[in-house]
């Protein structure tokens, strides 16, 4: 008899069962990211940071627990891991309600994440964000 296939779902937790599918930024293995390490200089803050691939197996993981939401967002956030953090928080403050004065600023910033950081599942969501924003009247300041 073969073995049971492992799927998704039997990959969490990821560090303690399937530590090898996980990698640093540098290529560095999970096992290597340890208090011994940091202190001698060997682990850097380019180590500590999450990659894309790291959060599409999460996304897969929460998918085949039934948790589609979540998987999203952990896709979305793999989208950003490229993107500066200044462009992340100035997009977030556009994002607001009352902030963008037309749906155009948000197409021309959902453009922008998709061209030069390849963020297409963000882009769509800003995207959706226009539409939603046009037709409810958000892009007037309120307050």
């Amino acid at each position: 008899m073969s073995a049971k296939p492992m799927s998704d779902l039997d990959l969490y937790p990821v560090a303690e069962k399937a530590p090898e599918r996980v990698a640093t930024p540098t290529g560095k293995p999970l096992s290597a990211l340890t208090l011994d390490a940091v202190l001698s200089g060997e682990v850097g803050n380019e180590d500590i940071a999450i990659t894309p691939e790291a959060l599409i197996l999460q996304a897969n993981i929460a998918r085949a627990a039934g948790r589609a939401t979540l998987a999203e967002n952990f896709e979305r956030a793999a989208d950003l891991v490229r993107v500066p953090q200044d462009l992340i928080l100035d997009t977030y403050e556009l994002l607001r309600p009352g902030r963008a004065r037309d749906a155009q600023q948000l197409l021309d910033r959902a453009a922008l994440l998709r061209r030069d950081y390849g963020a297409t599942r963000v882009a769509a969501l800003i995207e959706e964000a226009a539409a939603v924003y046009t037709r409810r009247g958000l892009f007037v300041k309120r307050y």
